[in-house]
């Protein structure tokens, strides 16, 4: 009967490994699963070689068509609250009769429900200048 009792107890002491055994290893996987997949890096703040720098930090200027797709796009993709749509030469006809000057200036500064600079807050005058032509070229 001693020989059953110790078999017994063996036994049972081996279940309790395995099986803290696998909740360690469950624990593992659940922390591996919703562990964090990125950092937020502040600009000012040092967040090593990684980081990567905007295009006008790094001496880059975006494209028209990169404006465009970033900025642009939203109102003038889809026509919303009247913007004129890229490439509806019948939208464009009259504002371009105006000058690239008024387009530029109504650009920058907002025009009805165009808000300034349309959104893109970071984008210099140059960039400005690049979208409304991108729009305007593909729009005769």
């Amino acid at each position: 009967m001693n020989k059953v009792m110790r078999a017994l107890a063996v036994f049972g002491l081996g279940a309790v490994l395995a099986g803290s055994v696998q909740a360690a290893t469950d624990e593992d996987a659940i922390r591996d699963r919703i562990k964090p997949i990125g950092d937020v890096c502040v600009e000012g703040q040092d967040c090593g070689a990684a980081a990567a720098a905007p295009a006008e930090a790094a001496g880059g200027t975006r494209s028209g068509e990169d404006v465009y797709n970033a900025s642009c796009f939203a109102c003038h993709g889809t026509g919303a609250a009247g913007a004129p749509m890229l490439g509806n030469a019948g939208q464009w006809a009259p504002r371009v009769e105006q000058g690239m000057d008024t387009l530029l200036a109504n650009a920058i500064n907002g025009i009805r429900a165009m808000p300034a600079r349309g959104t893109c807050m970071s984008c210099s005058d140059d960039e400005i200048k690049a979208a409304v032509e991108h729009m305007v070229n593909n729009s005769k």
